[in-house]
């Protein structure tokens, strides 16, 4: 099977259902909602499956794009989606392993945008909100969407972080989550 993305152009996919790439419609929407702020970002792809939502930042200018997948069957094709629509000034890496041991080995370093696309039923949802908070992950402009089930989802509660956008298309939703504005207090 083969995925288009923008600028019509290809990617691969893994035979079978061991991932689930974005459908069109909700990839459409993401880089519409997140429009004129994704040229020089950095991109952080967790259960990246086929790479197809960095793919996109990558066609769409992102400075850098991490992407996180433990399975080494995709990550080989991650890779080469990404390798055939990169430019020269752009950086990429895919990093193999469990996601919340990986978010570890990324303390230290801050995200523009980061798309959160586990398996639904996989309960990861809740300690990887809190992982991405503990390590600093997102920047303080920056926002996190998680796609997950339209039916039955709570949305996890993480500490100085609010729920900015909630869309829905179809049977998946997209809850988009921003660092909650501190605001000063003058005696």
């Amino acid at each position: 099977m083969t995925l288009r993305i923008y600028g019509n152009r290809q990617l691969k996919t893994l035979p079978g259902k061991d991932t689930r790439p974005t459908s069109a419609r909700v990839r459409e929407a993401v880089f519409n909602i997140w429009q004129g702020k994704i040229a020089g970002c950095r991109w952080l792809d967790l259960c990246a499956g086929t790479g197809s939502m960095g793919a996109e930042a990558l066609c769409r200018g992102a400075s850098l794009v991490v992407g996180i997948e433990q399975s080494s069957r995709a990550i080989v094709i991650i890779q080469q989606n990404w390798q055939m629509v990169v430019d020269a000034e752009q950086e990429f890496r895919v990093l193999r392993g469990n996601v919340l041991g990986q978010l570890k080995n990324l303390s230290g370093k801050q995200f523009d945008r980061i798309y959160f696309d586990p398996p639904y039923a996989s309960g990861l949802y809740q300690p990887v909100l809190e992982a991405i908070a503990h390590y600093n992950l997102l920047d303080a402009e920056g926002e996190i969407a998680l796609e997950h089930s339209s039916q039955d989802w709570t949305p996890p509660e993480i500490a100085n972080w609010e729920i900015c956008r909630h869309k829905a298309y179809g049977n998946t939703t997209i809850t988009f989550y921003r660092v909650r504005e501190q605001v000063e207090i003058k005696e």
